[in-house]
């Protein structure tokens, strides 16, 4: 898949072809090299409480809601929970269900002055498929990467 430069150079030309506001679109595989090759690195997981217990979890990623479960209210207190946990200056990748709430966390995050964000396309499920369903078509799982039930 090409080594560290090449895969952020791809992720860089995607924010610059689509006009996003932070620096780069991953795909999960991408992703997951990344936070692999990358030093300090860091996968932010944006689903809700919900979506980790009974979809699934990746180990050893930062799970902060984007949207608050019950109720799919904003969080308020994202960025602050960000901040506690993640260094600014840091390599974060922003995951959700397929790829909006993260689009939206790299944003903001991007706008809250962390300096390298970049969004994970497909996110963990990936987009329904014909019959409606997820994780049939891409996302982290599809991809086969490392998941755990919750």
């Amino acid at each position: 898949m090409g080594n560290l430069h090449d895969i952020l150079a791809l992720a860089g030309d995607r924010a610059e072809r689509f006009g996003l506001p932070y620096a780069g679109a991953l795909t999960p595989p991408e992703a997951y090299l990344v936070w692999r090759m990358a030093p300090g690195a860091v996968l932010v997981d944006c689903r809700t409480r919900a979506e980790w217990d009974w979809v699934g979890r990746i180990p050893g990623a930062v799970e902060i809601e984007w949207l608050r479960y019950p109720g799919l209210a904003p969080n308020p207190d994202f960025l602050a929970h960000l901040r506690a946990q993640v260094d600014p200056e840091s390599l974060v990748m922003f995951l959700c269900r397929s790829g909006g709430r993260s689009d939206q966390a790299a944003r903001a995050a991007a706008a809250a002055g962390f300096t390298s964000c970049y969004n994970v396309l497909e996110g963990f499920e990936g987009a329904k498929d014909a019959a409606g369903h997820r994780g049939t078509v891409g996302g982290w799982k599809f991809h086969g990467l490392p998941w755990v039930q919750g």
